[in-house]
């Protein structure tokens, strides 16, 4: 089994026993990835944003520069270690192409005027982010809910608690997250083509029956943002049905997870 950076994540969040609380920072430092996501005057559609911030954020983790002994390694380990933040920004023109000589990795999902694009960046101290990225505007990120339409067969799907009502902004961090999870819980080495998607009460309700029976995996917000601590986000199931020892997995950010 190849072994990632994303191994802490299994081993702290699969659960069999009582949830774990996650501690501070060891060393006082707030870590965050920062997702930036490409937001023209005639922006893209929500959703291709969305599925371009879900698989830029878990490229990040699984790149060969993260990995031990590659020159990501140790911000991404670190950040890994603790509370695994994101924080999502909006470019575009100038800033978009800045953002770009940043470490990181940027994502196209789809074509022309409908294509989503999004750039994550090398985990790191929120005091310390670059001007190029901490000029860039965080609040009043977001788009109209579109009509993605049913996601591909077979992909594995995001799903977003659609009685949230979240903003591009904070769903863009969910998304991230629950890529995260849903490798780790996976022990994937590479990124799949995640669909996210927005479910109605009707479906949310048969995801959390899924999440029960361990056929999907959650993310549980800390609450420092628009919604309560200890509510679930967003529910990823792979699109394949899980048999043997992984359908016992069940996977949740813990209250004191993040933001």
């Amino acid at each position: 089994m190849i072994v990632t950076v994303l191994e802490p994540l299994a081993a702290r969040y699969i659960a069999r026993g009582p949830r774990v609380e996650i501690p501070p920072e060891p060393d006082g430092v707030v870590r965050a990835m920062p997702v930036v996501l490409r937001i023209e005057r005639s922006p893209a559609p929500r959703t291709a944003l969305l599925d371009a911030a879900a698989r830029a954020a878990l490229a990040v983790c699984l790149d060969a520069r993260a990995q031990p002994g590659g020159e990501w390694h140790d911000a991404v380990a670190t950040w890994v270690a603790s509370r695994i933040r994101k924080i999502a920004r909006r470019a575009r023109g100038a800033h978009w192409a800045a953002v770009q000589d940043l470490p990181g990795v940027t994502v196209h999902v789809g074509d022309g005027a409908q294509a989503g694009e999004a750039r994550a960046l090398l985990p790191g101290p929120v005091d310390e982010a670059p001007k190029v990225v901490s000029r860039l505007q965080i609040g009043g990120t977001d788009l109209p809910d579109d009509a993605p339409g049913p996601p591909p067969g077979g992909a594995p799907v995001i799903w977003l608690n659609g009685a949230l009502g979240m903003t591009l902004g904070k769903a863009a961090a969910q998304v991230g997250h629950a890529s995260m999870l849903d490798a780790a819980a996976r022990r994937l080495t590479a990124v799949p083509p995640y669909a996210v998607r927005t479910a109605d009460r009707t479906r949310w309700a048969a995801l959390c029956t899924a999440l029960d029976r361990g056929d999907a995996v959650a993310v549980r917000d800390a609450g420092f943002t628009e919604v309560d601590p200890g509510t679930i986000t967003a529910i990823a199931v792979s699109g394949k049905p899980r048999s043997g020892p992984d359908r016992a997995l069940k996977v949740a950010f813990r209250t004191a997870g993040l933001g």
